[in-house]
């Protein structure tokens, strides 16, 4: 089996204050073998959307390439808007080697609660995709209930929103499950009623356009 290992720490600040929250980047990020047009990176695919996304919410002018330079501009703008990024899934193994959550198996969740204790500031967690099985939200849950706690309901609507209390030092945390920022996500985005809606009225809107104003909101 692949052991897939994540290869990045955790990125976060003394005042950081949102927290990005996916599972594992591909494989090829763990063995190093990435493509043209990868970012080595958090979220660095070129096939993923979060960047792109995140470019065009704030006219970023990021650069789309493996360079130290199209990191340090990710980095640069973490740091100047107070967002981290910790995905929870440390390590994980898996008979077919892709990106799948679904394909994971033997899973090492990293322990969030312990860094939302060492950086108290954060408020609000961004998962990069719901509550489907291996989705971060999902594996969020299940670290959750190791230490009693679970998620109370404030929002149902997709992007579901949710709260919690911090055990040790007792802040009030939102998670927010975004529409997963992947091309593999796209058939859950068209089934949605309002971006049927927006497509009705605007033919050219895409699943790319949807999600950018839906993580307007909350980034």
């Amino acid at each position: 089996m692949f052991l897939h290992i994540h290869p990045y720490k955790p990125f976060i600040q003394k005042d950081t204050v949102k927290l990005i929250v996916g599972t594992l980047p591909p494989p090829r990020f763990t063995t190093g073998e990435l493509k043209e047009g990868d970012v080595d990176f958090c979220y660095g695919s070129r096939d993923g959307q979060l960047w792109p996304i995140l470019d065009r919410i704030f006219n970023l002018n990021l650069r789309f390439e493996t360079t130290q330079e199209a990191v340090d501009q990710r980095k640069r703008f973490l740091k100047q808007h107070k967002i981290g990024i910790c995905d929870i899934v440390a390590a994980a193994k898996r008979n077919k080697i892709d990106a799948s959550d679904i394909g994971m198996q033997h899973i090492v969740l990293r322990n969030v609660l312990s860094y939302l204790e060492e950086y108290p500031k954060v408020e609000t967690l961004l998962f990069t995709g719901g509550n489907s099985k291996n989705g971060p939200e999902f594996f969020f849950r299940k670290h959750l209930k190791d230490y009693g706690i679970s998620l109370k309901k404030i929002s149902d609507e997709v992007p579901r929103i949710h709260r919690f209390i911090h055990p040790k030092t007792g802040v009030e945390i939102k998670t927010v499950s975004l529409t997963a920022p992947s091309g593999a996500a796209n058939r859950a985005v068209g089934s949605l009623e309002r971006y049927k809606k927006l497509k009705l009225n605007n033919p050219e809107f895409t699943t790319l356009d949807f999600r950018v104003m839906q993580y307007k909101d909350f980034f």
